[in-house]
C-alpha cells in the first residue's frame, strides 16, 4: 500500500488522478501518457559502465539512470550484431523473420516495409509527436536511392514526425547527415553519389593513398577516406556535406535537445541513437586521452557525457517526472573493430562485456546481454531487477502503457509489469541471433546448437555459470532436449531459420 500511495501523490502532482489516463496494476496506478525516451548505444558492452561494475572507466550520466531507476541484470536484444537488433526493437520481430534484416551496407534500401507495425507508429497512434536522431542503419529509400533528393521511403515512413539520421554506421558512406530525408548541406553543383562496388574515378582511398590517413584500417576499411578516415564503400562529391567525426557527439545531442524542448508541452517519443563506441572511435578532442584506454574508452566517455547532458536538459526543462527513459546498447562489445586504434593493447583489465562470455556478433551472453536501464521517477522505484526482458517486447509493453492495441502478428510480448519493476517474471524464452546462427534461452539455461568444428550441443545455466564455462549437456540431457524440441518448434511457427 505505500507503493500504491506514493505512485498516487506522484500522479496528483502530475494533473491529478481525473485528469491523467490511469492504468492499474491491481493495486497500482500509473499514468499512460510519460514522454518516452530511448536511448541506443552501439557496441556498449554490459560491463563498460561502472554502475555494471566497471572500474578502469567512470559512467556518471549513464550511472544516473540506474541511481534513480531500474538497473536490469538480464536485458537482452535479439541479435549480436547491429541492424538485425535494431529492427527487433522497432517491429517487435525476431530479425529472422525477415532475411533482409542483416548488416546493411549504407546504400541499402529500407527493410522496414512501410505497411509494417512499428513503435514510432503506435506511439503516434497515441497522440505522440515522434522523433528519431542519430544512428540508423536500417536502411533509406529503394534499391536505387538519389541522395540528392528526397530520400523516400525512410524514416518518416517508418513512424518518425522527425528525423535527423546517419544513414548506417561510422565507418560505412555516405557520410552525411539527413534531416526529414534530405541530405543535409548538399550542393546543387556538387552532388554526392555512392557506391559499393567500385571507386569513383580520382577519388583516394585508404587502400591506395595511406599517407592521407590518419586512422588505419586493421581489416576492411578500404574504401573512401572521409576526415581522414577510410571508410566502407566508395563515395564522390558532396564535399561540404561531409561530416566531421569530432563533431557528431554534440551534434545529435543538440538535435535530441532541440526536440524536447520543441514538444515539451506534448507527449513525445524519442528514439536517440548513440553512436559511440562504433569504430571509427573518433572523440571530440576534450575528450581524447580522458580514459586512459585509448579511443574506445574516450568514446564511451563522450557518449556518458552526452547522457549527463541530455538529463541535465530534461530537469531544466522540467520534464524528468514524468519521462520515461530507457538507455540500453543494440549488441555487445568489440574491440578490434576494423581499425589500428589500439583498443584491444589498452584494454588492461577492463573486461567490457563484465562477467559474460562472448562479444558482438557471438550466441554467447555477452553477444546480446547489453546494458538495459529504465528511468521514470513518478512510478519507477529504484532497484536491480534479475526479470529476462528483451528490447524487442518494448513494443507490446509500451503499447499496453498508451493503451493502444494491435492486430498485427508480432513476436513482442507485454512485459509492462517487469519493465515498471512491478514483478520479477519478464519472458521465459528468447532466440539469440549472431552473426550466422543462433542460440536458445529458456529461463537461465541456454542452449547452443553444434555450430563449426566442434560440432557439439552446448547447454549451460547462465545463472550459475555467468562466464558459460562449463558445458552441462551431458549432465543434464532430460533439460538438453526439452530445449532442442521446443527451438525446433519455434524455428517452424514462427520464423525462418533453416541453418542449425
Amino acid at each position: 500500500m505505500k507503493t500504491k500511495k506514493r505512485l498516487n501523490q506522484n500522479l496528483i502532482g502530475l494533473g491529478g488522478l481525473l485528469t491523467v489516463p490511469i492504468l492499474s496494476f491491481g493495486q497500482i496506478s500509473v499514468p499512460q501518457r510519460p514522454n518516452i525516451v530511448i536511448i541506443v548505444a552501439d557496441d556498449l558492452g554490459y560491463g563498460d559502465l561502472s554502475c555494471y561494475g566497471s572500474t578502469a572507466l567512470q559512467t556518471p550520466g549513464m550511472d544516473r539512470l540506474a541511481l534513480e531507476g531500474l538497473r536490469f541484470t538480464q536485458g537482452h536484444c535479439t541479435a549480436a550484431t547491429s541492424t538485425p537488433s535494431r529492427y527487433s526493437l522497432l517491429t517487435g520481430m525476431y530479425p529472422w523473420s525477415n532475411p533482409d534484416a542483416k548488416i546493411l551496407p549504407g546504400n541499402a534500401a529500407l527493410i522496414i516495409g512501410t505497411d509494417q507495425l512499428t513503435l514510432p507508429k503506435v506511439m503516434k497512434r497515441a497522440g505522440y509527436v515522434t522523433g528519431t536522431v542519430g544512428k540508423w542503419h536500417l536502411g533509406l529509400g529503394d534499391s536505387q536511392v538519389d541522395w540528392n533528393d528526397r530520400i523516400y521511403p525512410g524514416a518518416g515512413e517508418v513512424g518518425y514526425d522527425y528525423s535527423f539520421i546517419q544513414a548506417a554506421t561510422n565507418d560505412r558512406v555516405p557520410c552525411i547527415f539527413i534531416e526529414n530525408g534530405m541530405g543535409v548541406g548538399l550542393e546543387k553543383d556538387d552532388p554526392i553519389y555512392v557506391s559499393y562496388r567500385k571507386n569513383f574515378e580520382g577519388e583516394p582511398t585508404g587502400k591506395d593513398n595511406p599517407e592521407l590517413l590518419r586512422m588505419h584500417p586493421s581489416v576492411g576499411h578500404a574504401g573512401s577516406i572521409v576526415n581522414g578516415v577510410p571508410r566502407i564503400g566508395f563515395q564522390t562529391g558532396g564535399r561540404k556535406a561531409q561530416w566531421r567525426d569530432e563533431e557528431m557527439a554534440e551534434l545529435f545531442l543538440g538535435k535530441a535537445k532541440d526536440f524536447i524542448r520543441a514538444n515539451k508541452n506534448q507527449p513525445f517519443f524519442l528514439y536517440y541513437g548513440l553512436h559511440q563506441p562504433h569504430v571509427p572511435r573518433v572523440p571530440n578532442e576534450r575528450f581524447v586521452g580522458k580514459s586512459g584506454m585509448g579511443p574506445r574508452g574516450d568514446v564511451i566517455l563522450e557518449a556518458d557525457w552526452c547522457v549527463s547532458e541530455f538529463l541535465k536538459e530534461m530537469d531544466r526543462l522540467g520534464l524528468t517526472e514524468n519521462t520515461l527513459v530507457i538507455l540500453t546498447s543494440d549488441n555487445g562489445p568489440v574491440l578490434d573493430d576494423g581499425y589500428k586504434d589500439d583498443a584491444e593493447e589498452r584494454v588492461g583489465n577492463h573486461k567490457p562485456a563484465g562477467p559474460y562470455r562472448g562479444w558482438k556478433t557471438t550466441m554467447y551472453e555477452g553477444g546480446t546481454c547489453v546494458p538495459f536501464l529504465l528511468r521514470w521517477p513518478s512510478v519507477v522505484k529504484p532497484g536491480v531487477s534479475d526479470a529476462l526482458v528483451c528490447q524487442m517486447d518494448l513494443l507490446a509493453s509500451l503499447s499496453a502503457l498508451v493503451g493502444e492495441s494491435y492486430s498485427e502478428r508480432t513476436d513482442s510480448q507485454n512485459t509492462l509489469p517487469a519493465f515498471l519493476g512491478f514483478s520479477g517474471k519478464g519472458r521465459e524464452e528468447l532466440v539469440i541471433e549472431g552473426m550466422f546462427n543462433y542460440a536458445f534461452r529458456q529461463n537461465d539455461w541456454t542452449l547452443i546448437p553444434p555450430y563449426g568444428p566442434n560440432r557439439v550441443y552446448e547447454l549451460y545455466n547462465v545463472k550459475d555459470d555467468p562466464g558459460q564455462t562449463n558445458n552441462v549437456a551431458d549432465k543434464y540431457p532430460v533439460q538438453l532436449r526439452k530445449m532442442m524440441r521446443r527451438f525446433e518448434h519455434l524455428k517452424r511457427t514462427i520464423g525462418k531459420i533453416t541453418d542449425f
